[in-house]
């Protein structure tokens, strides 16, 4: 008789970390790999936000903290949340989690009862579905596609509420496809929630500062005032600031869910890392110029790899918005062969031979929930990254 929980066996390991852990595997192994599986910055951590966290741990800096984060770094967050976002939140209303992923993971298990429903437009980050599952809850997923610009319509949310809704999940910019809701195409989805009074919005917003090309980033309970008391806000340090490995997340939202979370936390993993707390403070409250240069290199990359994609037999890619990922379409390689007569049937096929054949790692479609696609993360060098265009295209060329 196993000793494992049986809820476990809906559950799976993170795709994007089983393909990033392979790539390196192969290439401690000697092959000449390019990894475009991993989701996080290639440039380095700002020098003043590293000296924050050194002058943190020369003061002494390195006891337990409240398990919703220090004062000075929800000050801050209440800052920026006001300064940015036109939202206000004390810092009653706000926690701090390690990382985004932990604060999202709070939020259900703080929420769901068995049966609760949680609305997820395809394709999702890979970590939603199952999160919901983890809290006992029951994923709902709308399908989207690449005519639709990846997003979700609002008869599309109308039609997936039923009355054990509970949450409806929000990432803009997204991963994976790099989509980001217009303020227009947000207040039309707030006019459902709005119909639907017992419906909560969790809006993942990681990804807002990197959009592109004058596009407005708006956050749904800033879009429609109406929703602020049933929507939890969160964001993060990791993909702005270049911090993925610092652990630090946050939300603003309602007191009595905050005090929630932060009663599940206080039970878990207590609090994130002091120094990494005090590094926060440095980048919300320090200079932002920085994230302009990072901005402009990946639109440079995002057009290097759409162009280069598209130029690919068989590979249809739309330009993102935002974020720094592409999700482009393999419907037409289904059905052809690979040199050694193997077939491509599904898109975990083709990012196989992709592997094999021209050691370019990506992650399929189907982890994300909608195929046959699959995504690739442009935060890597830019060289690396047309070595890779070079190889994808020689590998479609290569099918018959």
């Amino acid at each position: 008789m196993s000793i494992l929980a049986s809820y476990l066996s809906a559950i799976k390991p993170s795709p994007t970390v089983a393909v990033t852990t392979k790539a390196q595997e192969l290439k401690a192994g000697g092959r000449d790999v390019i990894g475009l599986g991993a989701g996080e910055p290639d440039f380095d951590t700002p020098d003043f936000i590293k000296e924050a966290a050194i002058e943190a741990i020369h003061q002494g800096k390195t006891k337990y903290t409240p398990p919703a984060g220090t004062p000075e770094l929800r000050e801050a967050i209440s800052g920026k949340f006001k300064r940015e976002n036109g939202l206000d939140y004390s810092i009653g209303q706000i926690t701090v989690g390690c990382g985004g992923k932990q604060i999202l993971y709070n939020a259900l298990v703080a929420t769901l009862d068995p049966g609760d429903e949680v609305i997820i437009p395809t394709p999702y980050w890979v970590s939603y579905p199952d999160m919901v599952l983890l809290g006992h809850g029951t994923p709902v997923l709308v399908a989207t596609s690449l005519e639709s610009g990846f997003k979700m319509k609002a008869e599309d949310l109308e039609a997936a509420i039923t009355p054990k809704t509970k949450w409806l999940m929000l990432n803009s910019p997204s991963n994976p496809s790099g989509a980001a809701y217009s303020e227009v195409e947000l207040k039309a989805l707030a006019e459902v929630l709005v119909r639907h009074p017992h419906v909560w919005v969790m809006t993942d917003d990681i990804y807002e500062h990197i959009v592109y090309e004058g596009f407005k980033f708006t956050t749904i309970a800033q879009v429609e005032p109406e929703l602020y008391d049933r929507t939890l806000t969160i964001n993060g340090v990791s993909k702005a600031y270049s911090m993925t490995g610092w652990r630090v997340g946050y939300a603003g939202g309602p007191e009595d869910l905050i005090k929630a979370m932060n009663m599940i936390q206080s039970q878990s993993t207590t609090h994130t890392s002091s120094i990494s707390q005090a590094a926060a403070v440095a980048a919300l409250n320090g200079p932002q110029d920085f994230l302009a240069d990072w901005v402009k290199v990946f639109q440079e990359r995002r057009d290097l790899i759409v162009s280069m994609l598209n130029q690919s037999t068989g590979l249809s890619c739309p330009t993102p918005e935002g974020a720094f990922y592409v999700y482009p379409s393999c419907a037409g390689l289904m059905g052809k062969k690979t040199p050694d007569g193997e077939s491509i049937e599904s898109d975990t096929d083709f990012v196989t031979y992709l592997l094999e054949s021209e050691g370019v790692a990506v992650v399929q479609g189907v982890a994300f929930g909608l195929e046959p696609h699959f995504r690739i993360s442009y935060a890597t060098a830019t060289e690396a990254l047309e070595e890779a265009g070079q190889r994808i295209q020689r590998a479609c060329a290569a099918l018959s």
